[in-house]
């Protein structure tokens, strides 16, 4: 087929891989996670394939109404399998839509709108619809083809082929469809339809809108291993470890038969340490559940510090031949929760150190890239952060990944408090997707529900706690509440764990009510702040990030977690934000768009609270801080609040050289000095065992004279899926950034994409798209991407007026990338929905019609087969009804036949435009001459007694 009809998917398998490194390929983060993390790869597991599906897509902003069904035809035809209206239609005319490729949040590239949502930051949202087309070789048939997509906000309808074959009711579960009935082999092409509702809103927060997760297809055997079928979290049991391995099997096969299923252990350093297996007999599509337990008696450990990772390789066979393979990652570790001591792992007292979190960045919206949200987790971990709350919603699968493998907990949280059975549905979908994730410690099945203290919220979450614990026995059930504590009948009485949000009043009397009930603070603080500004301005919507200031319902950061840190028996705490996040602006409405409750901005910037948290949990190394910047023109001899953040014993604050005093350190409320201002350096000491261990400065600039680009990684993938934030700083003459500086700064960028902007500013309404974006507060921020086979060099350069321009280089590492599903480049027109006459003695009228309301007289037909032979010689006429593409109409095209079995005539509008009398297959082509709106096909077959005939293969117009 000619190349611009066709797209064939690029990249390799990696078969050939080490077991220990396919998951990293499968999920997209590699076995180094400060090289290059990856999107999916195509893994040849046995006859299992993985095809990236994120390429290819066609997309329409906006909704397109279904049009009105009047005729009976259309309305008997509308309640039919594999018949569609409008753009769901197989035929739908989309040659005008932009190309896109996933992941792809389209509210992101909205301009912000003061008639928009305000909560979800002024951004318009709306409806969308996806297109592609997929092609199928012959050889796929009889495999078990499954359609995954990670996540589409906010709701979806999705159609294959013509028929709707999935309605999804949350932006957060993955949607898996099992699309082999539905597929046509060969050159037909096989459409995709996505309809996205993001007019729709989950939450109160920035969801952004569309196909916003990864997509793929994944082949598999009939009888083959399920999508999260495969169980396999250790359990310690006396002086060692088992394996409950349990491995639900599916069939689409049509018969009964015998499998086998083996599994091996593999550790950290590569070597097989345990085997098992398992037989059963399935019949045809049904489902049966292997259990194939496996013991170790001494495994590495999975820790916060060592987060050893082992991998579970199973393997489903059928008479003694591979059917399906799959390997699981998981990690070998103890927790529990004690009511009086708080949260042990590895038998070891670990007090959570967390963060609530969305999962949005500036720039890209929720779109995030694997390379972005590393950035994001490994900026978590140099805070000291040790868990993180999903809030309040299931996260990318590599997230859940990447933390298993830094050494996070989570504490996983379903979105929808509703035991109904759609809501139910999405709360077993991520208790199966991610029971083997070995830094999971807590399932949160609601966040702040009205209904908490009160019988019917107790009864609802006394059923979904139980589907949770059906599903994973081994770790703890909690809900984040707000009140209702303390009524006769309330949810606390139904979780193992109780979660409050902004209730540290209440910690000592529930705790001494419910002396053996664990708790922790799922959700503190809401403290505000604005990065680099130090005198609250209401009017200008900033916060001074001295942490004076949160929330009438929370509190600052040192009083938060001063309420935790002293109370043994409450587990830990988790900071209402990480970072800030698109959305919910409070205090402020427009124009401020984002939050201020981040411990970093949008573009994981530092604020103070970032080295407040370090003083107070970061123990294995110094800390030591100092705020605020030194640049108060105007204010020289002026007293100006000093604080020092330190997890020293002692420290000491000199200006210009001269000591200000030196204090005990004060991990809890830091330290303070009143300064009276003089430019210069103040420095911070800090002192331990009277010793010194750290020092801090801060300077006053000169103004500023150039700009700085520092990459966060020195490679980038060459796959076009890698990418990274760059850090963009405004210096002054000596290269000190100056921490008031904001010009507006041009990018360009050589052998790459930029795909986001962003400076931290949650006031800033300015696109987060395109190459120009201005610095706030002496810093900025520019994420790049590499293009898809590409090696050598990107350059990025940065420039702004009357200052030195900045260039950087990054190494573009050659990388095939994942392997696609192959897809049509654009959309082919394909004439798949034929009707056939009865057998004739005498030539058929090719213009002649069916009454509208008969259903019956021909019947229908759909290429790709053949028709029964006659007993006697024969006419029989196919017809369609057809309105070819806007292009095809004006021009013409090509009527390809890519097989056609007997001697034929064909019609167009009753105009004969070719044939041929060999009644042997062969293919066909005909020039289609141009016409106005709907045409009739017509194809009349001469059949001569006991032969086959038909449109063998696919009919399209080119």
């Amino acid at each position: 087929m000619h190349r611009r009809h066709f797209l064939m998917g690029t990249g390799a398998a990696v078969a050939a891989a080490p077991l220990s490194g396919l998951l990293g390929h499968l999920v997209g983060t590699g076995s180094a996670l400060a090289s290059s993390p990856k999107a999916p790869m195509a893994v040849a597991l046995g006859p299992r394939q993985i095809l990236s599906l994120n390429r290819g897509w066609r997309f329409h902003e906006g909704d397109i109404p279904f049009p009105e069904l009047l005729s009976h035809e259309e309305t008997y035809e509308n309640a039919k399998a594999g018949i569609s209206f409008g753009a769901a239609s197989p035929a739908y005319d989309d040659t005008g839509w932009a190309a896109v490729e996933l992941p792809h949040d389209f509210v992101s590239f909205q301009r912000h709108s003061e008639k928009a949502n305000v909560s979800q930051g002024y951004r318009p949202r709306g409806y969308a619809w996806y297109r592609t087309t997929l092609r199928f070789d012959e050889s796929d048939r009889g495999r078990h083809i499954e359609l995954q997509l990670d996540g589409i906000s906010t709701y979806a309808t999705i159609w294959f082929n013509g028929t709707l074959v999935r309605r999804s009711w949350s932006g957060y579960s993955a949607v898996n469809i099992d699309l082999t009935p539905f597929i046509t082999y060969g050159n037909a092409g096989n459409s995709l339809v996505v309809r996205v509702d993001a007019q729709s809103m989950e939450g109160w927060w920035y969801e952004g809108g569309g196909i916003y997760r990864n997509v793929r297809i994944v082949k598999r055997a009939p009888v083959h291993i399920a999508t999260d079928g495969v169980s396999a979290h250790p359990v310690k049991q006396g002086d060692g470890w088992t394996i409950p391995l349990t491995v639900q099997v599916n069939s689409s096969a049509k018969r009964t038969m015998p499998v086998r299923l083996t599994a091996e252990l593999t550790g950290p350093d590569g070597k097989i340490v345990a085997r098992s297996e398992a037989t059963g007999s399935i019949t045809d599509f049904d489902s049966i559940t292997l259990s194939a337990p496996m013991q170790l008696a001494s495994p590495q450990l999975w820790s916060l510090e060592q987060p050893a990772l082992y991998t579970v390789t199973t393997r489903l066979w059928e008479n003694g031949a591979l059917t399906d393979e799959g390997t699981t990652e998981i990690g070998f570790r103890t927790q529990r929760f004690d009511a009086e001591k708080g949260f042990f792992l590895n038998d070891r007292p670990v007090k959570l150190k967390g963060v609530c979190i969305h999962q949005d960045h500036a720039g890209v919206g929720t779109a995030i890239p694997y390379g972005l949200l590393e950035f994001r987790l490994r900026r978590l971990k140099e805070l000291g952060c040790n868990a993180i709350r999903c809030s309040h919603n299931a996260q990318d699968p590599a997230f859940y990944r990447l933390c298993d493998r830094l050494g996070l907990l989570v504490m996983d949280e379903n979105r929808c408090f509703n035991p109904s059975p759609d809501q139910m549905a999405q709360l077993e979908w991520l208790v199966r997707a991610h029971r083997n994730h070995p830094s999971i410690i807590l399932w949160s099945v609601f966040n702040e529900e009205p209904m908490q203290g009160t019988e019917a919220g107790y009864e609802m979450v006394m059923r979904m706690a139980d589907v949770v614990r059906e599903l994973d026995p081994t770790r703890p059930v909690t809900a984040a509440m707000n009140g209702g504590l303390f009524t006769k009948i309330n949810v606390s009485q139904a979780v193992d764990v109780v979660g409050f949000n902004y209730q540290p009043k209440d910690y000592d009397a529930f705790h001494k009510a419910n002396p053996s009930k664990p708790m922790l603070s799922s959700e503190d603080t809401s403290a505000f702040s604005t990065r680099g500004e130090f005198i609250t301005d209401k009017e200008r919507h900033i916060a001074s990030s001295y942490d004076d200031e949160a929330a009438p319902w929370g509190a600052t950061h040192r009083k938060a977690w001063k309420e935790i840190a002293t109370r043994d028996f409450v587990a830990g705490g988790f900071v209402w934000t990480g970072f800030d996040y698109h959305g919910e602006p409070t205090p402020h409405t427009w124009p401020s768009n984002s939050s201020f409750f981040g411990i970093m901005d949008l573009c994981g910037f530092e604020k103070t609270a970032f080295h407040i948290h370090q003083a107070q949990w970061v123990d294995d190394r110094p800390v030591l801080a100092i705020a605020p910047h030194w640049n108060w023109p105007g204010k020289e001899g002026q007293p100006i609040r000093v604080m020092v953040m330190s997890n020293a014993e002692e420290v000491e604050l000199r200006l210009n050289g001269k000591s200000l005093g030196r204090q005990k350190g004060d991990r809890l409320e830091m330290n303070w000095f009143q300064v009276p201002y003089q430019p210069g350096k103040l420095e911070a000491l800090g002192f331990t065992g009277g010793m010194p261990v750290a020092k801090a400065v801060v300077e006053t600039t000169g103004p500023a004279k150039a700009l700085r680009l520092v990459a966060d990684r020195k490679q980038l993938a060459g796959d076009g899926i890698d990418a990274q934030p760059i850090r963009v700083e405004v210096v002054d003459g000596a290269g000190r950034v100056v921490p008031d500086a904001k010009p507006m700064i041009r990018f360009a960028i050589v052998d790459g994409r930029i795909i986001g902007l962003g400076n931290g500013d949650p006031n800033s309404i300015e696109p987060e798209k395109g190459d120009r974006r201005s610095a706030f507060n002496g810093l900025a921020q520019v994420i790049v991407q590499s293009n898809a086979g590409t090696s050598g060099t990107l350059r990025l350069s940065a420039e702004a007026d009357g200052l030195k321009p900045a260039k950087l280089t990054i190494e573009i590492k050659p990388d095939l990338g994942p392997a696609y599903q192959p897809v049509f480049e654009r959309n082919i027109f394909t004439l798949g929905r034929w009707r056939v006459s009865p057998w004739s003695a005498t030539p058929l009228d090719p213009t002649a019609g069916l009454a509208d309301n008969d259903m019956n007289s021909w019947s229908p037909y759909r290429s790709g087969s053949l028709l029964p032979a006659p007993d006697r010689e024969v006419y029989v006429m196919c017809a369609i009804t057809i309105e070819p593409y806007a292009g095809i109409q004006k021009a013409g095209g090509t009527l390809v036949f890519d097989k056609v079995t007997g001697a034929v005539e064909v019609f167009a509008n009753g105009r004969r435009i070719g044939g041929r009398t060999e009644a042997t297959a062969a293919p066909l082509s005909l020039d289609l001459p141009p016409a106005t709106g709907k045409q009739k096909i017509a194809v009349l077959f001469r059949v001569q007694p006991g032969q086959q005939y038909g449109l063998e293969g696919a009919v399209r117009i080119l």
